[in-house]
């Protein structure tokens, strides 16, 4: 630096005026996402994940679906879905546009099992009433709609063990046609640990009801909910946040139960999904 420049510097210096290089202009902000994208097809039972712009209302099976603040909704296709499952979205700006989801039916296959209490396939009417109240009280829960979303993770086992019931078979108690499958049974030893398969709230814990035992319910937020049950011991109470991997309950053969094993099931509101194509989710 010559000396005339540096004379300059410090006469600026002294004036309380710092010179700073020149510093290209920003280039400008990309515009918004407007892309929706949902996947091509899906299979009866799956729990349907999307992308929308953020902001955008979503409206799918007349219901107004919850979208993340990046655009992400959820909702879940049943068992007898024929599809395609149409999807509403209009963004921000108005537009509008219609997704359809072809959906691939799956063959159920009938399973029959037999050794059931009879008591618990054709109850008397003061067990039938009490059945009715246990299973309102579930239904209620299953209402729930919060904001987190927890159900983007990637789903793990609650336990380790042989699939001895999939979701949706045709089942016959005793002989007795009965309703289908509602979720994914894994057959282990009384006492073993139950895991969160993903991070939620706990929304019901009852150790005694009678034709599911003991029962727990997470929620994972946007309406998709995991339910345990034929539980031999619950550790987790309601309101809990539990986290996804902790111990929440542990195997057992309480209710309608032919052996120890755990019941899987997973809801979005009211509609039954398949716990093991959550597990397949990529």
């Amino acid at each position: 630096m010559s000396f005339r420049t540096l004379a300059a510097a410090t006469a600026l210096l002294a004036c309380g005026i710092v010179a700073t290089p020149h510093v290209p202009a920003r280039a400008e902000t990309s515009p918004a996402d407007t892309r929706i994208v949902f996947p091509a097809s899906v299979q009866q039972g799956s729990m349907v994940i999307g992308k929308v712009p953020p902001g955008s209302r979503v409206e799918y099976a007349g219901r107004t679906l919850r979208t993340t603040g990046y655009g992400s909704v959820v909702f879940g296709v049943g068992r007898n879905e024929t599809g395609p499952a149409t999807v509403t979205v209009t963004r921000p700006d108005g537009s509008r546009e219609t997704a359809r989801v072809a959906v691939t039916a799956r063959d159920w296959p009938e399973q029959r099992i037999n050794g059931v209490p009879p008591a618990t396939v054709n109850p008397p009417p003061a067990i039938a009433e009490r059945i009715r109240r246990e299973q309102a009280r579930v239904t209620e829960t299953r209402t729930r709609d919060d904001a987190r979303a927890d159900f983007v993770q990637t789903f793990i086992w609650p336990v380790e063990g042989r699939i001895s019931g999939r979701f949706g078979r045709a089942r016959v108690y005793n002989g007795q046609p009965g309703s289908p499958h509602s979720g994914m049974d894994i057959a282990a030893p009384t006492g073993t640990p139950v895991k969160a398969p993903a991070a939620g709230i706990v929304t019901f814990a009852d150790g005694d009801l009678y034709l599911t035992g003991g029962t727990l319910l997470i929620d994972h937020g946007h309406g998709i909910s995991s339910n345990f049950l034929h539980l031999s011991r619950i550790d987790v109470k309601v309101g809990d946040r539990v986290e996804q991997g902790q111990v929440v309950a542990a195997v057992g053969s309480t209710g309608r139960s032919t052996g120890p094993h755990l019941h899987w099931g997973m809801n979005w509101f009211d509609v039954r999904i398949d716990p093991q194509l959550v597990l397949e989710r990529r």
